[in-house]
């Protein structure tokens, strides 16, 4: 029924002119196509789309079919007959269709996916996208954008699979329409390369600028959140291979050089709204910081580069990259923003780096971004990775660098455990200074006086919480100790002999004080705990207790009374120390005056 519809139809249509087809005809023909499909008849209809004869109808009304025809190409089974022979039947639509309507009928069906046949709608329909749009001829570069673009809004959505199981699996189809979209970028790709072999200056820019937006859309998805390491077991990573692909592109179209080093400008929109503007910005700055990270720490394509930049000239350049992975949370970002530092800090040698690279503005928010990490990530390996990379990026500073940056970084971390790394850092600078041949001015006379004020003192004097600060007075005390005992009264190279009497004023009477207040504060709560527990019925009572505004989990009085005494020991460390440092200054001033008497 549904096939002699059809064929009375077309009859009536073979007789009438192009110009003559009404919209009633192209009606009529979508729904007796549509039953076609729907009651199993893919084979006849297919015999009516191949005839010579209805060549006029189906350029004219063939692109109707596009819908159920995508419809029933899912509803078969990969092995089924009816399935080879809808698939038949989009390529003849794709060569035989008006290509301009064709074209819209073939986004409207990649827009109107979701979810789980996202994947499966895209790599079905970039085929025959591909050949209406190679037949297009007005507005070529305009459809191939508008194209790319529609694939890779749809696409975004999808979570990026990210371990070595999710990758095999592929559950959605994401890693395979990832390349299968570069199989459809690549004739438009061979267009504009042959155009700039033509002539020195591309003739098609229009087309070169929507192929480095798709890139750029790229580099943020998948590839800014995908896990790009080689995998054991998988031969070809997909994303390696999807990402190696984006940057082949670039480099043949002439864009990958000034993309890294010039931060190119491509034609984005000019946004009236600041919100769309910033937002634009945005996926600009991580797409580029992205691109960074495949070449320099992943090193794909980094054969394309000529050898003439310094190391400092590729860290310089890539900070920005890097502050912008470092302000993201999510740990496939984070490693990124880690790992390219870590890579660009590893080509440099010690102490190589300038001070004047201190007047960048990211070369200061960089380490306080990692001190950010190392104290607010919940993931330890994170935590840790960011240490050493600080560590990494004092070393590689000059002098005056190192002596710059640590100040800045006590100025500014705010975190009892960074302030005692950084103080461990200054005296291992001092003992370097007190050590070597040659005069450190930065680490020995008025520039370390002027540090060693930020570091020999307390923050709020006597009623410092020292619990809260232990780590940063326990290394005060240490370089203080180690200071004493190196530098001689009589060669006085620290300059601390001279200002004993405001080191002992500002941090030594003040921390013996808050010791004594301390100590006693907590004898009496731990007095306090064992009346109390003695006049409760059990040990096992819970109460809750509350730190820095924060409820912590419920305890029994035996757990409180354990952390009351570790506060107890930690005092008594404080205070071996302080005692040390006290006696050594001591011996010392007695030495010098009984020499002088």
């Amino acid at each position: 029924m549904a096939v002699d519809e059809l064929q009375a139809i077309i009859q009536r249509c073979q007789i009438l002119e192009e110009a003559d087809f009404k919209g009633e005809d192209f009606n009529l023909f979508q729904v007796a196509g549509q039953k076609c499909l729907e009651d199993g008849h893919a084979a006849q209809l297919l015999e009516v789309i191949q005839n010579e004869k209805n060549k006029v109808i189906i350029k004219n009304m063939g692109w109707n079919l596009i819908s159920p025809l995508v419809r029933c190409i899912f509803m078969y089974k990969q092995e089924d007959d009816k399935r080879e022979q809808c698939l038949r039947i989009l390529d003849q639509l794709a060569q035989l269709c008006n290509p301009k309507e064709l074209f819209l009928g073939l986004l409207e069906q990649i827009e109107q996916s979701s979810g789980e046949q996202v994947c499966q709608t895209v790599m079905l329909l970039l085929q025959p996208l591909q050949t209406v749009l190679l037949k297009l001829q007005n507005k070529k570069a305009y459809s191939v954008g508008l194209s790319l673009a529609m694939i890779m809004n749809q696409l975004t959505p999808l979570p990026v699979p990210y371990t070595k199981q999710q990758i095999q699996e592929d559950k959605l189809g994401l890693c395979q329409c990832c390349n299968a979209v570069l199989d459809f970028a690549k004739p438009f790709v061979n267009e504009v390369v042959k155009n700039m072999e033509k002539s020195s200056e591309c003739n098609d820019m229009e087309l070169k600028e929507e192929l480095i937006k798709f890139c750029m859309k790229s580099l943020k998805y998948p590839l800014l959140t995908a896990q790009l390491e080689q995998l054991e077991g998988i031969e070809e990573h997909p994303f390696r291979h999807f990402a190696t692909e984006i940057i082949d592109i670039l480099w043949n179209i002439g864009e990958l050089l000034p993309l890294v080093f010039v931060h190119h400008k491509s034609k984005s929109p000019q946004w009236e709204d600041q919100e769309f503007a910033d937002i634009e910005r945005k996926n600009s700055a991580e797409s580029l910081a992205c691109l960074s990270y495949l070449i320099f720490a992943q090193h794909l394509g980094v054969e394309c580069f000529p050898v003439v930049f310094s190391p400092s000239y590729l860290l310089l350049c890539n900070m920005t990259h890097i502050e912008v992975l470092l302000k993201r949370t999510e740990e496939s970002v984070l490693s990124k923003g880690l790992d390219l530092f870590e890579s660009c800090l590893l080509r440099m040698e010690d102490n190589s780096l300038l001070h004047h690279y201190l007047e960048f503005r990211n070369f200061i928010n960089v380490p306080q971004d990692l001190v950010k990490i190392m104290t607010l990530c919940p993931m330890e390996h994170m935590g840790k990775k960011s240490l050493n990379i600080l560590q990494l990026f004092i070393d590689k500073f000059d002098t005056e660098g190192k002596y710059t940056l640590l100040r800045c970084l006590l100025k500014t971390s705010n975190h009892a455990g960074v302030e005692g790394y950084i103080i461990k850092n200054i005296k291992d600078q001092i003992h370097l200074a007190l050590t070597k041949e040659y005069d450190n001015i930065w680490f020995t006379g008025h520039h370390l006086i002027s540090l060693l004020d930020l570091v020999l003192s307390l923050p709020e004097g006597a009623e410092t919480d020292l619990l809260q600060n232990s780590d940063r007075i326990m290394a005060s005390l240490n370089l203080l100790r180690y200071i004493v005992i190196k530098d001689c009264e009589s060669d006085n190279q620290t300059g601390v002999w001279t200002t004993l009497g405001k080191i002992e004023q500002n941090f030594l009477k003040p921390l013996r004080v808050g010791l004594n207040m301390s100590r006693a504060h907590y004898e009496a709560e731990i007095k306090n705990k064992k009346e109390n527990r003695k006049e409760a019925h059990s040990s096992n009572t819970v109460c809750s207790v509350t730190v820095s505004g924060e409820k912590m989990p419920a305890m029994t009085t035996g757990m409180q009374l354990q952390v009351l005494h570790s506060a107890l020991f930690t005092f008594d460390l404080i205070e071996s120390v302080l005692a040390r440092v006290e006696e050594l200054i001591e011996v010392k001033t007695k030495a010098v005056m009984d020499e002088n008497s």
